[in-house]
């Protein structure tokens, strides 16, 4: 089977990687296509998979409407030169109008619900894998399963944090840190939403930086007062860098659920609310904010509990008890479809066979 993957972010990146890798080792075939955001080229390019760049993303409104037009066409001149048996995405318009003027299937995940992209590519889509903390209704195609699109590449059966982030650090294994996220507001899902203002950021880092080694993450060009906390690691060892947090503070939803599903305490300060999010809440290993008020009281807090790290580990094993391995019940319903899809529909608890 020859598969075309559209990645929109690097997250997709680390979702996919573990799906190719399992099935190329079954003789499947992979072309990646991409547009540059931020890390994606750096990450297609460790992983070792054979990739295209649509150039950079557009961020104006006018230019995203340009890029939607001009993204298509590339997408399906490389699907006419690559000849898929089959387009996969997360969310992506591209793979699904190219698959659908190739007339061959796209299947998408979806977590975020951006209904703005939804109807973009759900006409030209065969089926929607959503996971199910997804509380949205997005029909017939909709396939739901239990686990979260972190969990295609941080389930224990794929992952295993390596202390080499130490070192890469370039701090003491002992050294506490903690990560802060800050997001650059530029996504169309972005517009009308807040997290952490700028007097916010100081306060916090100067209440962490008493305690602790901070780094920062930034999505967009971090301000001058900022860049002596600049995390300078491979984009590829983030993941590590998470695991052995002693705590995560960030406005990207992404970054925080990572956190969660790695027992790593994250609290996530932004508007935009996501069932994933909600759930991991509940579990008691994510804290939401719908802006910066609270925040530092719930820092205070979490950082004064003896064992923190321990405690937030019984969390994370309760929730790994009750999810699936997301990757292996990606290839099965890839390799088997569309027969996955009416097996899933007539059994929907058949997903929880990919534990």
């Amino acid at each position: 089977m020859r598969i075309l993957i559209d990645i929109g972010h690097p997250g997709h990146v680390h979702l996919f990687k573990n799906v190719a890798k399992e099935m190329q080792q079954k003789g499947h075939v992979f072309l990646f296509t991409c547009r540059q955001k931020e890390f994606e080229i750096e990450l297609l390019k460790a992983e070792g998979f054979t990739y295209v760049s649509f150039g950079k993303k557009y961020n104006t409104t006018i230019g995203k409407l340009f890029g939607l037009l001009k993204f298509d066409i590339l997408e399906t001149i490389q699907g006419i030169k690559f000849k898929p048996d089959l387009f996969l995405s997360h969310g992506s318009p591209y793979a699904a109008h190219a698959a659908a003027l190739l007339r061959k299937p796209h299947i998408s995940m979806e977590d975020t619900g951006n209904m703005e992209q939804v109807k973009l590519y759900l006409p030209c889509t065969q089926s929607v894998l959503t996971s199910t903390a997804f509380h949205k209704d997005l029909g017939d195609k909709q396939i739901r399963y239990s686990g979260y699109h972190e969990l295609a590449y941080l389930h224990p059966n794929h992952f295993m944090p390596d202390t080499k982030i130490f070192e890469i650090l370039n701090i003491e294994q002992e050294t506490p840190y903690v990560i802060l996220r800050f997001v650059s507001w530029n996504a169309s899902h972005d517009i009308n939403q807040s997290g952490l203002t700028i007097d916010q950021k100081r306060e916090i880092i100067s209440l962490l930086e008493k305690k602790y080694k901070v780094f920062i993450s930034s999505e967009g060009l971090l301000s001058e007062e900022f860049k002596a906390y600049q995390i300078k690691i491979p984009p590829e060892e983030m993941h590590n860098a998470l695991a052995f947090a002693q705590l995560f503070i960030g406005e990207g939803a992404t970054m925080a659920s990572e956190c969660a599903v790695l027992g790593t305490p994250a609290l996530y300060i932004n508007s935009i609310m996501a069932g994933t999010i909600t759930e991991q809440e509940d579990y008691g290993l994510l804290f939401n904010f719908q802006n910066g008020d609270g925040v530092i009281e719930k820092i205070k807090e979490l950082i004064s509990i003896p064992n923190l790290k321990d405690v937030f580990k019984m969390k994370k094993n309760k929730l790994l008890n009750d999810k699936i391995d997301v990757t292996a019940f990606i290839v099965w319903f890839i390799e088997n479809f569309p027969e996955s899809k009416n097996k899933i529909k007539k059994d929907p608890n058949y997903h929880l066979n990919f534990k």
